[in-house]
């Protein structure tokens, strides 16, 4: 996994976790499922970027 990569999905998922916080604090669902959908979107791209890692050793 390259460091852009490793950077821009740490920054999705931070954003997602933010978007989350925002959508509980001010009791907006959607904006809550958008934050948790982010989480889950950058989960996947890692887990994808691991398994192309592990195939290049």
């Amino acid at each position: 996994m390259g460091l852009d990569d490793k950077i821009g999905n740490a920054a999705e998922k931070l954003g997602g976790k933010g978007k989350e916080a925002a959508g509980e604090a001010t009791g907006d669902d959607s904006l809550k499922a958008e934050g948790q959908g982010d989480q889950a979107k950058s989960d996947v791209k890692q887990a994808g970027e691991k398994v192309k890692d592990a195939f290049k050793e």
